[in-house]
């Protein structure tokens, strides 16, 4: 049996749609509208609330004072929360990939940084929380990726043996994480980070989730 640990974020799903219009509702609440768009500031979206809240304001022109940050941090967490699936959707074949790898015996999990009930809400709102044995999230444990643990306890939630495992994702800290926990690392070249994944010396990158499979396969001998 393999295990395959998969990241949420710009590897299973497009989230930054529901991201973005939660920074948004900031911003008109500060009286400046609209400040960021889904197109151009999609990577900014995956590093989560607090980057997106100091972007518009270097957008703006105006010093990102933390207190601000502060302040409104909560209020985006909390239009996320509220409309945390109306944009997001999954990327091509990414569910029919999941289900592929448990039909060939794999056990497959999440490991991502955004907020455990944030996470476990969006899954459970797009009706596939089930369809994965573990989730771990940002705060599951005291540590966040890039750091091995969270990864190892995604691992071991799902049934796992780190040694027979790897993860799937779609930015360095994935990468990194792999590296730390001693795994093969696969990254999508589809995701929304901002860094070019074929200068991060993955193991695999992969351009379509059919490849996926094979290449699990291929790990797993």
């Amino acid at each position: 049996m393999f295990t395959v640990i998969f990241d949420l974020d710009g590897t299973l799903a497009d989230t930054s749609g529901d991201l973005i219009a939660a920074a948004n509702v900031c911003f008109r609440d500060m009286g400046f509208g609209d400040v960021l768009n889904p197109k151009q500031h999609s990577g900014t979206a995956l590093r989560g609330g607090r980057a997106m809240l100091r972007l518009g304001h270097d957008i703006l022109g105006r010093d990102p004072d933390d207190a601000v940050i502060d302040r409104y941090y909560p209020i985006l967490l909390e239009a996320y929360r509220t409309d945390i699936d109306t944009h997001t959707a999954f990327y091509d074949g990414a569910l029919n990939t999941v289900e592929q790898l448990k039909s060939d015996g794999h056990r497959v999990g999440i490991c991502t940084n955004k907020p455990e009930d944030l996470a476990v809400l969006l899954l459970t709102r797009l009706g596939v929380l089930d369809q994965f044995h573990s989730m771990i999230g940002a705060d599951t444990l005291a540590q966040r990726k890039p750091h091995a643990a969270p990864y190892i306890e995604a691992v071991r939630r799902a049934g796992g043996d780190v040694a027979k495992s790897c993860l799937i994702g779609d930015t360095k800290t994935d990468r990194d994480t792999a590296l730390a926990a001693g795994v093969p690392c696969v990254l999508v070249d589809f995701g929304l980070g901002d860094q070019n994944v074929h200068d991060l010396a993955a193991d695999h990158i992969i351009t379509d989730f059919e490849q996926l499979p094979a290449i699990v396969r291929t790990m797993a001998q």
